[in-house]
C-alpha cells in the first residue's frame, strides 16, 4: 500500500484550489485594468496622450482585453486536479486556447501599430514584447498539435509556459509595487527591466512546476512496476 493511499481525503483535497485561487486573484489585477479601460471606452473617457491609441483604434486592445481576461480565468482552473480529471477540462481548453492566441496576436499588433506614450515603455521592452507575444502563440500551437496527438505533458508543459507569459501583467504589478513605494516612479530603463522581471519570473516558476510534474509522472509510472517486482520475487 502506498503512502498516498493512506493519506486521508481531506488532506490530498484540501491543497488542490489553492494554485488556481492564486492565479485567479492575480489575474484580478490585470482584468480589472482592462475592465477599467473598456469602460473608458464605451463611456466616451477624456481623450489624452495615454489613452489616445485606445480610442483611434480601439479593436485590437478590446480584443486583448477579453482574449486575456477568458484565458486566463479558464487557463488558472485548468490546474485543478479534480477538473481535468473531467470533460469540463477538454470543453475548456477549447475556449482558453483560442482565446490565448487572440491575446498574444493583439498583443503583437498593438506592440507594432500603436504609437506606445513614454510612461508604458522602455528601451527595448517593444522587443522583449515581441519576442514573449510570438512565444506564447507558438507555446499554444505547440501545445494543440500535441494534445492532437495524444501528448497529454508536452500539451501540458507549453500551455504552462503560455499561461506563464499571459500573467505577465499581473507579475508585473507585484513588481513594480515595492519599487515604486520605495525609490519612486522608474526611469525608462528600469521600467523596461521591471517589466521583464515579471515575465522572467513568471517563466522561472513555470519551469519549475513542469518538473515537478514530470517527476511525480514518472514516480507513479514505475510505482506499479516496483509493486509488481515486489509480488513476483
Amino acid at each position: 500500500m502506498t503512502t498516498a493511499n493512506t493519506l486521508p481525503r481531506g488532506i490530498r483535497r484540501r491543497p488542490q484550489w489553492l494554485v488556481p485561487a492564486g492565479l485567479i486573484a492575480l489575474s484580478l489585477v490585470p482584468i480589472v485594468a482592462g475592465s477599467a479601460r473598456l469602460t473608458q471606452l464605451t463611456t466616451g473617457a477624456t481623450v489624452t496622450d495615454d489613452n489616445a491609441r485606445f480610442f483611434d483604434s480601439p479593436v485590437p486592445v478590446v480584443a486583448h482585453i477579453i482574449g486575456s481576461s477568458v484565458f486566463l480565468v479558464l487557463g488558472a482552473l485548468q490546474f485543478a486536479p479534480s477538473l481535468r480529471r473531467r470533460r469540463w477540462h477538454r470543453i475548456s481548453g477549447r475556449i482558453a486556447a483560442p482565446a490565448g492566441l487572440v491575446s498574444a496576436l493583439s498583443a503583437l499588433w498593438m506592440t507594432l501599430f500603436y504609437d506606445m506614450p513614454a510612461s508604458v515603455t522602455g528601451p527595448g521592452l517593444a522587443a522583449v514584447r515581441i519576442v514573449l507575444g510570438t512565444a506564447m502563440a507558438a507555446a499554444i500551437i505547440v501545445a494543440f498539435v500535441a494534445i492532437r496527438r495524444g501528448d497529454v505533458r508536452t500539451h501540458s508543459a507549453w500551455m504552462t509556459r503560455a499561461y506563464a507569459i499571459g500573467m505577465g501583467a499581473g507579475t508585473q504589478v507585484l513588481v513594480f509595487l515595492p519599487y515604486t513605494l520605495l525609490v519612486g516612479t522608474p526611469a525608462p530603463i528600469t521600467h523596461t527591466l521591471l517589466m521583464t522581471a515579471g515575465w522572467v519570473i513568471n517563466l522561472v516558476v513555470a519551469e519549475i512546476a513542469i518538473r515537478r510534474r514530470a517527476g511525480a509522472g514518472r514516480r507513479r509510472s514505475s510505482a506499479p512496476m516496483a509493486a509488481t517486482g515486489a509480488r513476483l520475487s
